[in-house]
């Protein structure tokens, strides 16, 4: 229920649009609203609710690309919901948020929190959060079965962060073992994960509340509830004093239904429930943009944020090239056709399954190109 506005208050409305800037009043509400957004966002990380974070962070996208968001408290804020997009996507390998194709949602999750660093107010919590997030970017892929890409993340997070000798040593047994649930993983999982986002979470919101857009709406919604009490009150109350007539032309309805006689109904309902939903039965499809590198701090030009949104995508199948032709033949000539699995083991094939290599060896056969 729409609160109604009445003539003081147009006037009010009037005389603050006279005084200040439209201009100023609307960033001001865009302002709000993006805070807003951001706590939904949050919320939904911390509940698991998926559709409703992808819903949000389309919302949070569009607000954002306004030029009047400026400085670090709406920079952080970016940086921070680019970074739970990609940990709630963490384990679809298939969705690219970097224009690098090697780099999975983790692995481009751990570059961004490089640069949340400053928004941590407690270091331990920063260091299991690396360590959480270079762990499950090689415990996903081994889970879904793919060790070749395993192996490859497991290199470029060796060269592109500080990684922990121990930690780094660990995880090169594990893959090189193919140990998908070694007890190592449990200690670190990705629910741990999850956890220990959502206790940042918690600090950073409690540290910048910036919530009165969340305040305002939930005093007119406490308003809007106790209303709704005083009609129902309202409404019992007119029951009870109902005119004799009414009364009378109930029991004379009520001696025709003894009677046999039936009530004649309508044939469709007056009430229309549902009117905007004719696809009810369909499963609704929400389309993610990712957060690009020109949303970062040190990226923040007004023509990058224009050009750069790109929806999220599926990887295209990759090309079988030369050299992987030449793992392939070397791999079958040192251990014979069918033996896909330990191919796998001496060679990168970048993700390509055992399945895969036989399909490729038979298309070779075809061609004539192996015996």
């Amino acid at each position: 229920m729409e609160p109604e506005i009445d003539d003081k208050t147009a006037t009010d409305a009037s005389n603050v649009d006279g005084s200040v800037s439209y201009q100023r009043v609307i960033a001001v509400a865009k302002g709000w609203m993006l805070d807003f957004m951001f706590r939904s966002l949050c919320r939904h990380f911390k509940e698991g609710k998926f559709d409703d974070f992808n819903e949000a962070l389309s919302i949070f996208e569009a607000i954002s690309q306004s030029p009047s968001f400026k400085g670090r408290h709406y920079e952080e804020k970016t940086v921070i919901c680019a970074f739970l997009a990609r940990v709630i996507h963490g384990k679809q390998l298939d969705v690219q948020f970097e224009e690098d194709e090697r780099l999975m949602p983790l692995m481009s999750a751990a570059k961004i929190w490089l640069k949340l660093e400053d928004t941590v107010t407690d270091e331990s919590m920063f260091k299991n959060i690396t360590i959480l997030l270079l762990v499950q970017s090689v415990a996903v892929c081994l889970e879904k079965g793919q060790r070749s890409s395993a192996s490859s993340a497991l290199r470029w997070l060796e060269n592109n962060h500080n990684f922990p000798q121990n930690l780094r040593v660990k995880l090169t047994t594990i893959v090189t073992q193919r140990e998908t649930y070694h007890p190592f993983f449990k200690s670190f999982s990705y629910s741990r994960l999850l956890e220990t986002i959502q206790s940042y979470l918690d600090a950073y919101i409690e540290k910048n509340p910036s919530d009165y857009l969340l305040k305002a709406a939930t005093e007119v919604a406490l308003s809007s509830q106790k209303t709704e009490g005083l009609e129902d009150v309202v409404t019992q109350d007119s029951s009870l004093s109902e005119t004799p007539s009414k009364s009378t032309e109930k029991a004379q309805k009520k001696k025709e239904s003894a009677a046999g006689l039936r009530t004649k109904r309508k044939l469709l309902s007056t009430k229309i429930t549902d009117a905007w939903k004719p696809d009810s039965c369909r499963k609704p499809c929400v389309s993610i943009r990712r957060l690009s590198r020109s949303d970062l701090p040190e990226l923040t030009s007004e023509k990058s944020r224009d050009t750069t949104v790109i929806q999220k995508r599926r990887k295209p199948p990759q090309k079988w090239t030369p050299q992987l032709d030449k793992y392939l033949k070397a791999g079958v000539k040192q251990h014979g056709q069918g033996k896909w699995s330990r191919i796998l083991m001496d060679y990168d094939f970048e993700g390509r399954t055992g399945t895969m290599l036989k399909d490729r060896w038979r298309v070779l056969m075809k061609a004539h190109e192996v015996d």
